[in-house]
């Protein structure tokens, strides 16, 4: 069992420092390597799905959230609003009343319908000091957010293009789901009133596991405070739950914000908001898969992906080349050349990398490489950009794979 906390400082990730302050972590270049890799996989996959990216500001005024309901149901997890120039501002605790306002600031006719709208962006939360504990709970949060506006008969199509898209990145990132929930309300006063919202609200998203196929359970109170949500649930090291993944039917804020679209009656009609997150927070995602892989990322989201090992001194050029080479091909290498120690030392070094590209005489006159992959396995020599080829191959589709066993290699 890892504990990211531990593994991700030792491998030079990410650290704190009680200047920056509790829940506030910062990352090193190989934890932004990975953090980089994730980030731009989810914005790839979110464009061929037909997402429109937009950036937004990470502070609104209260009035934003006391329109979007946080302010009265929320504002306990909030941080305390700044006065700027007569007006009260605060830190964002949710980017879906921004990408409401950015819907609404243009007319939209129902032939523009589903609007896929999506953001990588920081929101913050008051977490208490007690809870905080490395990426997992975090005050300042790096989420991958979309809002999907559309009509109610297009909603089931939307969340299962969703459910689908969790489930290929999971493949991708080699992550095993314990759960799906069906969150819904519970006692007290955290929800939005409004019963029959609750009632289709939940009959679409049960309808929607049940289509899918999917086995879920519910549980009450831990539905979003204007609407029920199906979550994706993943396991730590010592069996904790949390929730990665998240898609949920909102038909509260669409009122609340007044939006609308012109349907093909010439009348204004209100659109449903589906919320989804494909992998939630970017430190909650890559602290579960710093645990779950134990520094040993797949290839793609590795920090360096290929090391290149020459035996001696008289190997170095070749090794510089072809580390100019991987570069091109946007191959993240390092060159360990002898100055670091024994052939051996530098392959134990090197044993989280899912690449070594060993150099000596024989393989340095005739332009080869012997292949050693990070389970184990020896190759014989291959032609270098043959090497290279595959490698690249297999890192642009996002295999989990080391190396194509279908092709022979």
């Amino acid at each position: 069992m890892h504990d990211h906390r531990k593994l991700g400082r030792e491998l030079g990730l990410f650290d704190t420092d009680p200047l920056i302050g509790a829940g506030l972590p910062y990352w090193l270049p190989d934890g932004a390597a990975v953090r980089h890799s994730l980030e731009e996989y989810i914005r790839d996959q979110e464009r061929r799905a037909g997402y429109w990216h937009v950036y937004s500001p990470v502070l609104g005024k209260r009035d934003l959230y006391e329109i979007s309901g946080h302010w009265s149901h929320y504002s306990d997890d909030m941080f305390p609003p700044m006065d700027l120039g007569g007006e009260q501002v605060v830190l964002r605790p949710s980017l879906c009343p921004h990408h409401a306002v950015i819907y609404r600031s243009r007319s939209h006719s129902y032939r523009e319908l589903p609007l896929r709208m999506a953001e990588l962006g920081g929101m913050y939360r008051s977490e208490p000091s007690g809870v905080l504990g490395g990426l997992t709970r975090v005050r300042a949060i790096q989420l991958n957010d979309a809002h999907i506006f559309c009509t109610l008969d297009q909603v089931a199509g939307e969340a299962q293009a969703a459910l689908e898209m969790i489930r290929r990145a999971y493949q991708a990132l080699g992550i095993t789901p314990a759960r799906y929930r069906l969150s819904l309300p519970g006692p007290g006063g955290k929800y939005v009133a409004a019963p029959e919202m609750w009632r289709r609200s939940v009959a679409l998203l049960t309808q929607i596991l049940d289509r899918c196929g999917l086995p879920y359970e519910a549980a009450e109170g831990e539905a979003a405070f204007y609407g029920p949500k199906i979550d994706v649930q993943i396991s730590d090291s010592v069996g904790r739950e949390s929730t990665l993944s998240t898609v949920q039917v909102d038909f509260h804020q669409p009122e609340r914000f007044g939006l609308h679209y012109i349907g093909a009656d010439g009348a204004k009609h209100r659109p449903v908001m589906v919320h989804r997150s494909i992998i939630g927070s970017v430190e909650r995602a890559v602290a579960h898969l710093i645990e779950q892989h134990g520094g040993a990322f797949p290839a793609w989201l590795a920090p360096t992906q290929l090391v290149i090992l020459p035996v001696s001194d008289a190997e170095v050029d070749q090794a510089a080349r072809l580390a100019e080479r991987c570069a091109d091909q946007g191959l993240r290498t390092d060159l360990a050349g002898p100055e670091h120690g024994t052939l051996g030392a530098r392959i134990r070094a090197a044993r989280l990398v899912p690449y070594q590209a060993v150099i000596g005489a024989k393989e340095a006159a005739d332009d080869q490489v012997a292949l050693r992959l990070r389970d184990g396995r020896r190759l014989n020599a291959l032609a270098a950009s043959e090497v290279l080829n595959r490698i690249s191959a297999l890192v642009d589709a996002h295999r989990i794979e080391l190396w194509d066993t279908d092709t022979g290699a």
